[in-house]
């Protein structure tokens, strides 16, 4: 022994008590003292003994660094690269079971690289990442950046995962730790049936083995991660070429004193990172107002992904919002990116999350609490950074009373709460929507745009608009196709619209808002004899989705069926 190196480590313990003598190795070991909140850490460095007979001659020892090189140089995945390693070792070494741990410093978890090779423990599940302190053995040798030794297990059976080692029939391990210019990877544990000859030259050579390994490891993750960054870039791309911006952040417009107090509150949050959650009715813009939200933070140069919630099934859940590695299920022929993912650095907007089922509500919440996600048939956690965007046009307070909406995942989401009013209660606005609209419409379309007259304005903020905004434009886009660069006035909506206009009200004396709403849909169910959905549906008489139509019928106790029976055919 040349030279004796003493490390004092200073650490918690907790429930844990550790044995006195750690192990007994000739020239190696590890020593802890008795005392649970200290560790005496004795690594010894060795030279060559003359007097002794090495099993492996200089020679030797650098053909089986140079085969290895040679096994792992080309390998382009953890599988692969693993395999290699495994099958080159096991012709030197004749261990029993092989495996690769990486550390995250971050969140203190370790993480299989791949799957062991060699005997399989019951209860060691390799597909989870879990804590530091879940994994004994690799803790010491994270801890203290040396080789540790346990020359017999089964004397240490009361330390996490020993038991399952030893219940293997594995009797003794030598774990190193993979550090590669000062950064510690993980750990590589080689374990035995029995303790190997020669544990001295032994720990030696594997050490030498490791710092090449750890070298090939973290190459792989650098390649790994250049990889994903050139497929996000490729996702993103195609992401925007398929949705495109259908809007510019300057075409919001208003007048209201309502919508006014909204965005002194939009200026507020924006800057920040905070989860915001949109309410009000269906097409009210809280699509429009989540876009105004991202261009307005610091995130505006990343991606703005749309999540449409009530379109996730159980099966498209997982998939659509967290990825899935090439062959995970049937039809997965190549890696996908999840919305999250492609929401990292940028914001993901959960449209109607109301709608979300409650099975899918708790996975959804353990990524908002995590902030990472897991692709389908990958073991690895990926950190995401998005920021969340929620709408939704329920009431979701009365949602969890009814037991319908989680309510840890209601407290997550409400940090920052905006109520978006129905175009009813913001009648300024109408005029100035109506003008943007018709002009950019027009433009888009490539038509002369309407002129509005005076009494057209007035007849229109009379109207009680139940689909919102939407429905607004739905009807001016109708006007435009119909009649381009034409005087539009009160008589011509009524006769291009005349169902939906009917309920227009000429004194001021209005109808409350769930009656005139009723009054609105009933007509129209009449006009089509009951008909919801579909070409000749209500839904598209009244510009709405046939959701949004469905919702607002069973809230009113409207049935179709019952209309259409008492409807003169």
């Amino acid at each position: 022994m040349s030279k004796l190196s003493v490390l004092l480590l200073k650490e918690q313990i907790g429930a844990e008590k550790w044995c006195p003598i750690f192990g007994t190795v000739p020239n190696f070991g590890l020593v802890f003292s008795a005392d649970p909140g200290y560790a005496l850490l004795m690594a010894f460095t060795f030279t060559e003994n003359a007097s002794s007979v090495s099993r492996w001659s200089s020679e030797t020892r650098y053909k089986i660094l140079l085969e290895l090189n040679n096994a792992i140089v080309t390998c382009k995945s953890r599988e692969d690269l693993f395999s290699a390693l495994s099958k080159e070792l096991q012709r030197h070494f004749a261990y029993d079971r092989l495996c690769i741990m990486l550390y995250d410093a971050k969140l203190r978890t370790i993480t299989y690289f791949a799957a062991a090779d060699g005997i399989q423990p019951t209860g060691v599940v390799a597909q989870k990442s879990r804590p530091l302190a879940d994994g004994a053995i690799a803790r010491m040798a994270i801890q203290s950046g040396q080789p540790v030794i346990f020359d017999d297990l089964t004397r240490y059976t009361d330390l996490s995962s020993v038991g399952e080692l030893v219940s293997a029939g594995l009797k003794s391990t030598m774990v190193f730790p993979m550090i590669v210019r000062d950064q510690l990877l993980g750990t590589i544990h080689f374990s035995f049936r029995k303790a190997p000859d020669g544990i001295t030259e032994l720990t030696e050579l594997l050490q030498a083995l490791s710092l090449q390994i750890a070298i090939a490891v973290e190459n792989m993750l650098a390649y790994t991660s250049l990889k994903n960054s050139n497929k996000h870039l490729q996702e993103e791309k195609q992401y925007l070429l398929t949705h495109g911006r259908d809007y510019q952040s300057t075409d919001f417009f208003f007048a209201s004193s309502q919508m006014n107090r909204i965005m002194e509150i939009v200026d507020q949050v924006a800057g920040t990172d905070e989860t915001i959650l949109l309410t009000g009715e269906t097409g009210t813009g809280k699509d429009f107002l989540s876009r105004l939200i991202h261009d307005r933070s610091g995130r505006r140069d990343n991606l703005f992904v749309k999540t449409n919630c009530p379109g996730l099934t159980s099966s498209l859940f997982e998939s659509e919002l967290f990825g899935h590695a090439k062959g995970a299920f049937t039809g997965a022929d190549r890696q996908r990116l999840g919305r999250f993912e492609l929401a990292d650095g940028g914001t993901i907007f959960l449209d109607e999350v109301g709608d979300l089922p409650m099975g899918l509500q708790a996975k959804l919440l353990q990524v908002l609490q995590d902030k990472r996600i897991e692709r389908v048939g990958e073991s690895n956690s990926t950190e995401v950074d998005a920021r969340i965007i929620a709408a939704t046009n329920k009431n979701l307070i009365e949602s969890v009373k009814a037991g319908q909406f989680r309510q840890d995942l209601f407290y997550r989401l409400e940090t920052v709460t905006i109520n978006v009013p129905p175009l009813r209660e913001r009648l300024e606005d109408i005029p100035l929507l109506i003008n943007h609209i018709n002009v950019a419409e027009s433009e888009r379309m490539n038509r002369p745009a309407p002129v509005y007259t005076d009494d057209a304005i007035v007849f229109l903020r009379h109207y009680n608009w139940p689909g919102n905004v939407r429905e607004l434009k739905n009807m001016v886009k109708r006007l435009i196709i119909l009649n381009p660069g034409a005087l539009i006035n009160e008589s011509e909506i009524k006769r291009t619209f005349p169902v939906t206009m009917s309920t227009v009200s000429q004194s001021k004396d209005f109808a409350t808002r769930d009656q005139a709403e009723r009054t609105h849909i009933i007509e129209a169910l009449v006009a089509t004899r009951g008909v919801v959905g579909g070409k000749g549906g209500a839904a598209r008489l009244l510009g709405i989705p046939r959701s949004t139509l469905q919702y607002r019928m069973k809230k009113l106790q409207i049935d179709p069926l019952e209309i259409d029976r008492n409807t003169p055919h």
